[in-house]
């Protein structure tokens, strides 16, 4: 993959980005001469039994040893911001690129794999870009400046020690590639994980409700166990890093002890030059060590920046136009020869086919017909939630694909089979539907909404604060609230997608009178499994396996059409909905 997407967001950190390199690279320098300086104590101080080069050696060394402090911690400084910096970025850059996918973007990704992207996956390559910065600049320095003075020390010695260092990078490569693979799938398991738990929380007063809390355990538990069975495969594999640094290490110690004894002995070696050695040599296999915790930790990021690469690049499938239309004349609407399916491989049948008609502006329209037959499918299409596949969408005499995005769904206003409410206060979340909206025009939406009589009961009414997910209003009062947050846009065309299924018969038709009477030059479509909700529209929709099976009024239908009949019959009769077994 390519880094570009994801280097683009260090933006701003830049400079400290770029300092953090340069201040490790003068760290290590001076780490580097500080051997070298005590090994001249030891030979041309404590061996002559000079105290002048004691002291001059001595302030040196501490001079070297302060300079490394203030290096490491401008260092350790600038790595913070640029990495917590670069983390940042890259989340705003994630979730500004989300708010511009289309529900068919959204669809190939999971919420709890975006979840995952933007909190584990971006931490992971906050923590990799930080020890990039720092350690993968600082290891390798110290490893070649200590090999570079272990050869001048000696390089007879230097050669059996680098010829062991081969053998440890060779293996840390072998090993990691191998890790890396693991790590690819381990993000997989970490979206079930956050599926099973976000699914658990949004629906717990269904789990208790149900009695499925140990049917939610269990998957959990296995979702869990399965990421553990990964991350036991991958530290298996790491496992015997360590211990074979360690067993490097202390073979290389031994070797350099018995063979650095004997040039001393022989008077090719001074006792200062051996030990320097020793400490070089302990530099360089500690880079080492570092740098094999570098491959680890970027054998896990390559994964997860692969993952935000994927949403950093995705492109919306929906787009505005070049010269968009930036006004909806009225609220007509028609549908050509229209083909939809939401799977764009070729797999499965058509969602939506063959449907051709037309409806007035002002026209109220039921749609009824059994679960799955395409309702919410058809008016998904009208405010471009989707593209067709085949056929056009006009709305108010221009297709759907020629209209400024935020100008068509200002105007098709659509209240959804599942409503939310954010936290905040009541008139917040009204305000959704217009921001700079008046209290009095709040107060008038919920009013036509049938919503005003619940909301000022409440002690501190409008200023009301809703909780997470609306959980302190009742299903008929969240529904209730979400067609005047919709109202207030003023829409050409309000669309209500079995919006009031929670609202008891009464209230619903208040709601469908106020509608009469307060906006009657909107187009309103009215999806509902109950023939009561569109038996007084102007026209009705039946639809049956993604196809319109008929359009007409009420009346029109009950004569003719088995389908309208069948649900009328089995819902006047006391038989409840018509989908329902019976």
């Amino acid at each position: 993959m390519t880094f570009s997407p994801l280097l683009r967001e260090v933006k701003q950190y830049k400079a400290v980005t770029l300092l953090t390199p340069l201040f490790t690279a003068l760290e290590v320098v001076m780490e580097v001469l500080i051997p070298y300086v005590t090994a001249l104590i030891v030979d041309r101080g404590i061996s002559e039994g000079n105290m002048h080069n004691i002291l001059k050696y001595g302030v040196a060394m501490l001079g070297m040893a302060a300079l490394s402090l203030l290096f490491g911690v401008l260092a350790g400084w600038f790595a913070a911001s640029a990495s917590t910096g670069f983390a940042q970025n890259l989340r705003k850059a994630m979730y500004g690129n989300i708010q511009t996918f289309s529900f068919s973007n959204i669809d190939r990704f999971s919420t709890a794999g975006l979840v995952t992207r933007m909190t584990t996956d971006v931490t992971n390559v906050q923590n990799a870009f930080q020890m990039v910065l720092r350690i993968a600049v600082r290891a390798p320095l110290m490893l070649v400046f200590s090999l570079v003075m272990c050869i001048v020390i000696n390089a007879r010695i230097s050669l059996l020690f680098l010829g062991v260092l081969l053998i440890v990078g060779l293996v840390m490569i072998v090993v990691g590639l191998n890790v890396m693979k693991i790590f690819k799938e381990v993000f997989k398991r970490y979206d079930d994980l956050n599926a099973s738990v976000q699914e658990n929380v949004s629906a717990i007063r269904v789990v208790k409700a149900f009695v499925r809390e140990d049917h939610e355990d269990e998957k959990f538990t296995q979702a869990a166990f399965n990421l553990y069975n990964l991350f036991v495969r991958a530290e298996k594999r790491l496992v015997m890093m360590m211990p074979g640094m360690m067993l490097a290490i202390y073979a290389v110690m031994t070797g350099i002890g018995w063979f650095g004894a004997h040039f001393i002995v022989e008077g090719t070696m001074t006792t200062g030059n051996l030990i320097s050695l020793f400490s070089y040599v302990m530099s360089t296999l500690m880079s080492m060590m570092m740098l094999g915790m570098i491959f680890v930790m970027l054998t896990m990021s390559l994964a997860s920046a692969e993952r935000i690469g994927e949403v950093l690049t995705e492109t919306p499938d929906i787009v505005d136009p070049e010269q968009p239309l930036t006004e909806v004349p009225d609220g007509s609407i028609r549908f050509e020869n229209v083909h939809f399916t939401y799977k764009k491989d070729g797999e499965g049948d058509e969602n939506l086919h063959d449907i051709d008609l037309t409806i007035r502006s002002g026209e109220t329209i039921g749609i009824i017909g059994a679960t799955g037959c395409g309702k919410s499918t058809l008016v998904s299409l009208i405010s471009r939630l989707y593209d067709v596949d085949e056929g056009a969408v006009y709305v108010g005499g221009h297709n759907v694909k020629d209209y400024d995005l935020q100008t068509l769904r200002d105007k098709v206003s659509v209240v959804l089979q599942k409503n939310e409410l954010f936290s905040g206060t009541i008139l917040d979340n009204l305000r959704w539907g217009k921001e700079d909206a008046s209290e009095e025009e709040c107060i008038r939406a919920c009013q036509i909404a049938c919503a005003d009589e619940f909301v000022q009961e409440f002690p501190e009414g409008y200023l009301t604060k809703i909780e997470q997910g609306g959980t302190n209003v009742s299903g008929g009062q969240k529904q209730r609230l979400c067609i005047a947050r919709a109202l207030l846009k003023d829409p050409k065309i309000l669309i209500l997608d079995d919006s009031t299924s929670a609202v008891d018969t009464a209230t619903e038709a208040r709601i469908r009178k106020s509608f009469r009477e307060d906006i009657p030059d909107t187009t309103k479509l009215i999806i509902s499994q109950r023939i009561r909700s569109v038996q007084e529209a102007d026209r009705v929709i039946v639809m049956e396996d993604g196809g319109i099976d008929a359009f007409d009024t009420h009346e029109n239908l009950l004569a003719s059409n088995a389908i309208y009949q069948e649900i009328y019959n089995t819902q006047t009769n006391g038989g409840g909905d018509f989908d329902e077994p019976q």
